[in-house]
C-alpha cells in the first residue's frame, strides 16, 4: 500500500520528530493528583527489608488510600503486607520482626467516634489482629524490647455523668485556639500485652499530659523503652491546652510502679527523648540556650538524670531529627541545610561526619523521614528536583557509598516533560540568600515569562533542591517559578534564623525583593506579569509584600495568611507560644503592642493596590480565618479587586485530594486571569 503525503503532512512528521516524545505531556492537575506519596521507612530487624507506607489519592471516595509495602534491599522486589483500610498508619515491626504494628481506623459504633486502634500482624501468615480498644483512641505506640509488651499514648475519658448534668456541655477553656467545642483532655500512657490477650494497664494519670500534634509539624514526641524493658521516656506538658505546650519536659517513668521523675530538671522546651541502645544514656531535643528562637540540638545526658550536654553544637542547624545508631556510640542526626536536607553521624563525644548524599535529598517537612538498621543501614524517603519521593538506602551508615533507590513509585511523574529547576543566591542587609528557581519545560533565552513567587511558610521552614510539584504545575503553565528563602528561615544557621525575632516583616519583605531584583536582573521577566503567592507565612509575606510595596505585582495570592498577630497570639492553637518572637505578651506592654500591630500586615492593608485571592480553611486553627475575613474585608472596602475562597474543613491545610486538587486549581486560575489581562 502507498501512503500519500501532502506538504502539512510531511511538515507535521518532520516537526514530531524534531520535539521530545514527551513534549506535550506537562504536569497537570490530573498528573498533579497521581503523585504517589512515600513516607515512614521502618528497616526489618533482620535488614534485609524495609518497610515503608505508600499512599494514593482516590478522587471517587476523596482520600488517601494507603498500603505498607515491603521492599527487598537486595533485590527492590515490593509486596503489599497491609492495604485496604482507613487510617492505617506508624508501621513498626516488632523487635525479633516476626510481627508488624500498626495503626488502623476502627469504624464509628453507637456512642463512639470512629478512632485509630494498634493491630498486629503476624509476618509468618495470618490476618491482622486489633490488640487496642482505646476509647480516646491511639495517638501512637512502642513495642517493648522483648516483643510481648505494647505501650501507648491515648486521651482519657471525659467524665461520665447521669441525670440532667449529661445534657450540660459547658467547659473551662485555657491557652486553646478559638475552634475549640469541647474540654481537653491529658493524654497518658497505657501498657498492654503485644497479643492482646489480658488487662490493659494505666502507667501514668494527672493533669498534666503528653503533648499531642497538630499539623503542620513533627509527630507527637514518641515513646521510648529503656534496653531492659523497665521504663520509659516520654515528654509531659504541665497541661493539655495547646498555648501550654512551651512547659515541655523529658520524664521517665518506671512502668510496674508509675513512678515519674524528671530528667534535667529544666522547665521547658525539651522532647523527642530515646533511650540508647544500652539504655544508658537518653538523647533529647531542647532549643539551644533554653531560647526557642534559637536553633534545635540535640543532647544525650545519663539515664540517671542531668542537665545534659548538646552533642550537635557544631552542627549549626536546626536539627529535626536523631536517631541512635547501633552500639550507642554517634547518632543520625538529619535537618536543612542550605538548599539541601543533610543527615550526619554525630559520636556522642567527637566531630560529626556528613553523608554524601548527592542529589537527593531526605524528605523533611519538621521531622526528617529516616531509619537506621540494626547493622548501622540507613534507609530513607528522598527527593530530586526532577523526582518525587522515592525510598533510598544507605549501607554502613553511608561510610564509603551514595544511597541507592530502590522503588519507582512516581516513574509516572518522572517522564513528563518537567521545567528545569535551578539555585539562586544574592545578597541582602549581610546575609547571603538563596531560593529556586524553576522554568517552563520549553524555557527560551531572549524571551520574558510572567514570574510567581510562591514563598514558604514557616518560617522555620525553607525551600529546596527537592521535588516541588506545585512549582512545576505552574511552570507547566509557561511561567517562572521563584521560591525564595528569607531570614528566619531554618537552613543557613542560627544567626540566620533568629534573625526575624523582633522583626517579622520588614527585613525579610527586604530579602524577598532583594532577590526579586536579582531574579529581574536576568532578563527573562515580563515585569507586566508578576504574581506573588504563599501560604501560611508565605500568606503572611505576600500580604506584607503588597502593603509594604504596593507597586509592580499584576496579582497575589494569600492562603491562610497571618495578617495579624494579635489574632494569632489570642486565638490560634499556639497562641500565648507566640510571645517568645515579641518578647512577651502584648498585653502587658504598650510597647510590645505597637511593636505586635508594626508587625501585622492587614496595618498596612489601605496600601494595597493588587487583585488579591484569599483561600483559607474554615476550621483552621493554626491561622485563624479572622485573619482573611479581616484582610478581605479591608480590600473590598478600598475598591481593591479580591476574592476569598472558603473551604469547610479542619486544619491548616486541605487534607483530601478533591480539596488539594482545588486549591491549586484555583489558585492557578488566578493568575492566569490577571496575567491575561
Amino acid at each position: 500500500m502507498r501512503i500519500k503525503r501532502t506538504g502539512a503532512a510531511i511538515a507535521l512528521l518532520a516537526l514530531s520528530f524534531a520535539l521530545p516524545a514527551h513534549a506535550q505531556s506537562r504536569l497537570d492537575l490530573e498528573s498533579f493528583g497521581r503523585i504517589v506519596r512515600v513516607a515512614d521507612p521502618q528497616i526489618a530487624p533482620d535488614g534485609r527489608g524495609i518497610l515503608v507506607l505508600v499512599s494514593r489519592a482516590n478522587f471517587e471516595e476523596n482520600r488517601y488510600d494507603a498500603e505498607l509495602v515491603l521492599v527487598n534491599i537486595s533485590t527492590a522486589a515490593t509486596r503489599v503486607l497491609a492495604s485496604n483500610r482507613r487510617g492505617l498508619g506508624q508501621p513498626r515491626w516488632s523487635p525479633s520482626g516476626d510481627r508488624l504494628a500498626f495503626l488502623a481506623q476502627v469504624p464509628a459504633t453507637s456512642g463512639r467516634e470512629a478512632q485509630s486502634q494498634v493491630f498486629v500482624l503476624p509476618m509468618a501468615g495470618g490476618e491482622s489482629r486489633q490488640v487496642t480498644d482505646a476509647p480516646g483512641g491511639v495517638q501512637h505506640f512502642a513495642w517493648s524490647p522483648d516483643g510481648t509488651t505494647l505501650a501507648f499514648a491515648t486521651a482519657d475519658e471525659p467524665e461520665k455523668v447521669t441525670g440532667i448534668e449529661r445534657h450540660n456541655k459547658s467547659f473551662e477553656i485555657g491557652n486553646d485556639d478559638f475552634l475549640i467545642q469541647r474540654a481537653v483532655r491529658p493524654t497518658h500512657i497505657w501498657v498492654t500485652a503485644a497479643d492482646g490477650t489480658g488487662p490493659v494497664r494505666r502507667v501514668t494519670s494527672g493533669s498534666w499530659s503528653l503533648p499531642t500534634s497538630f499539623p503542620p509539624g513533627p509527630p507527637a514526641s514518641p515513646l521510648s523503652w529503656s534496653s531492659d524493658g523497665k521504663q520509659l521516656a516520654f515528654t509531659r506538658v504541665e497541661s493539655p491546652h495547646s498555648g501550654d505546650f512551651d512547659s515541655s519536659r523529658v520524664y521517665v517513668v518506671d512502668v510496674a510502679t508509675g513512678v515519674l521523675r524528671a530528667l534535667t530538671g529544666k522547665m521547658n522546651f525539651e522532647g523527642h527523648p530515646t533511650f540508647s541502645p544500652d539504655g544508658s544514656q537518653i538523647a533529647f531535643w531542647r532549643s539551644r540556650a533554653d531560647d526557642s528562637n534559637n536553633v534545635n540540638q540535640i543532647h544525650v545526658t545519663p539515664a540517671t538524670g542531668g542537665a545534659g550536654t548538646s552533642v550537635t553544637s557544631s552542627i549549626d542547624r536546626h536539627i529535626t531529627r536523631s536517631i541512635w545508631m547501633p552500639g550507642g556510640g554517634s547518632l543520625l542526626v538529619g535537618a536543612n541545610d542550605g538548599t539541601k536536607v543533610s543527615l550526619w553521624v554525630q559520636p556522642v563525644a567527637g566531630a560529626p561526619r556528613k553523608l554524601s548524599l548527592g542529589e537527593v535529598s531526605p524528605s523533611s517537612s519538621f521531622w526528617v523521614e529516616m531509619s537506621v538498621g540494626n547493622s548501622g543501614g540507613i534507609a530513607f524517603v528522598g527527593t530530586t528536583m526532577s523526582r518525587p519521593a522515592e525510598l533510598y538506602y544507605l549501607g554502613d551508615a553511608g561510610a564509603s557509598r551514595v544511597p541507592v533507590r530502590l522503588t519507582d513509585f512516581n516513574a509516572a511523574t518522572t517522564k513528563l516533560y518537567l521545567g528545569r529547576s535551578e539555585v539562586i543566591e544574592w545578597p541582602s542587609d549581610g546575609f547571603n540568600h538563596n531560593g529556586i528557581l524553576t522554568y517552563p519545560p520549553d524555557f527560551q533565552p531572549g524571551r520574558k515569562y510572567p514570574l510567581v513567587l510562591v514563598i514558604h511558610g514557616g518560617p522555620r521552614a525553607a525551600s529546596l533542591e527537592t521535588f516541588a510539584a506545585q512549582a512545576q504545575l505552574f511552570a507547566a503553565r509557561g511561567w517562572v517559578i521563584f521560591q525564595p528563602n528569607y531570614r528566619g528561615s531554618d537552613q543557613l544557621g542560627e544567626a540566620y534564623q533568629r534573625a526575624i525575632t523582633g522583626d517579622a516583616g520588614a527585613g525579610p519583605g527586604r530579602d524577598v525583593m532583594a532577590g526579586l531584583a536579582a531574579v529581574k536582573a536576568r532578563g527573562f521577566v515580563d515585569e507586566t506579569r508578576i504574581g506573588v503567592t504563599g501560604w501560611s507565612y508565605g500568606g503572611y509575606m505576600t500580604t506584607w509584600l503588597i502593603g509594604n510595596y504596593p507597586t509592580g505585582w499584576k496579582a497575589a495570592m494569600a492562603g491562610a495568611p497571618v495578617t495579624d498577630n494579635l489574632d494569632q497570639y489570642s486565638l490560634g492553637d499556639a497562641n500565648v507560644r507566640r510571645r517568645y518572637a515579641f518578647g512577651g505578651s502584648p498585653w502587658t506592654s504598650p510597647e510590645r503592642m505597637k511593636a505586635f500591630r508594626d508587625q501585622s500586615p492587614i496595618t498596612y492593608a489601605p496600601r494595597i493596590k493588587t487583585p488579591t485571592l484569599i483561600m483559607q480553611n474554615m476550621g483552621d486553627y493554626r491561622v485563624t480565618v479572622t485573619q482573611g475575613f479581616q484582610l478581605y474585608h479591608a480590600l473590598k472596602d478600598n475598591g481593591v479587586e479580591t476574592k476569598f475562597i472558603g473551604y469547610p474543613l479542619s486544619g491548616h491545610n486541605a487534607a483530601d485530594p478533591v480539596h488539594q486538587r482545588d486549591v491549586q486549581r484555583r489558585w492557578m486560575g488566578w493568575l492566569a486571569e490577571w496575567f491575561e489581562k
